[in-house]
Parts: structure tokens; sequence; C-alpha cells
């Protein structure tokens, strides 16, 4: 099974990025946690600050893998095309969120990505992909 776990801007930058909020894991360290938890699955990694490579990257693995975990983090309260690009592929998406995004800003309460996913897992920290890898299974 094909598993990418797709991040947006400013996620290159976990655990050093407010770790009252985000952690003090890196998102690279934690990424090997989870290779080394589903060795049975081909998981692969990616992250753009960039909105245009990460509608790029949905469409280019978005009809061949088995699925998709998308953190468009800031994107998902503003990009229309990036939801737009997950209601048009065929691949499932499970957006992920590591902060409880209802506690927080008001507008970070809409997401232009949810109608279109196959679900939303969000608040339980880096625990979040881990949770959102399990409902592929």
């Amino acid at each position: 099974m094909k598993i990418i776990i797709i991040n947006g801007p400013n996620l290159n930058l976990l655990g050093k990025r407010e770790p009252d909020v985000y952690g003090d894991t890196s998102f690279e360290n934690y990424f090997d946690t989870l290779q080394s938890k589903f060795p049975n699955l081909e998981l692969t990694y990616y992250q753009s600050n960039i909105e245009g490579e990460l509608i790029g990257k949905l469409q280019n693995v978005g009809f061949t893998y088995d699925g998709i975990i998308l953190n468009a983090a800031a994107y998902t309260h503003t990009s229309v095309g990036i939801g737009d690009a997950v209601k048009a592929i065929t691949t499932p998406v499970v957006e992920v969120h590591i902060s409880n995004t209802f506690k927080r800003e008001d507008f970070r309460h809409h997401s232009y990505i949810s109608s279109g996913a196959k679900g939303v897992v969000l608040g339980f920290g880096l625990q979040s992909y881990d949770l959102a890898i399990q409902s592929f299974l």
C-alpha cells in the first residue's frame, strides 16, 4: 500500500516553530518513527511552502497512490485551489492538523479541504498522522 504525507507551509519548521503548539520533534524524525511503526507500507513524504507545488503533487499522485495524508497548514483556510485539487483526484485524502484548529483563531475554523476529504484528524499532535495512516488500514 502506497501512502504519501503531504505537508504545507511552515511545517518544515516543526521542532523549532512554536513548540508549545507543535511540539519539539522535527517531522523528519517523526517520519522515521512512522516508517518503523508501519514497515509493510510504502510511506513517502513531501513538503512545500508553495501552494502551486502542493496542487501539482496532489495531481501527480492523486490517481496512483492508495492514500494521501494532507496537512495543508494555513492553506487549509485560504486555498480554494487545493480544495479543488482534492476533489479532482481519485485517491482518498485524509486532512490532518497537529493542533486542534477549533481551539485557535476563528479563521482556522473553516477548511476548504474537508468537504473533499475522506476524513479529518486534528488536535492529537504528531500522532494525528499515525491515526490518519490507520484509517487506510
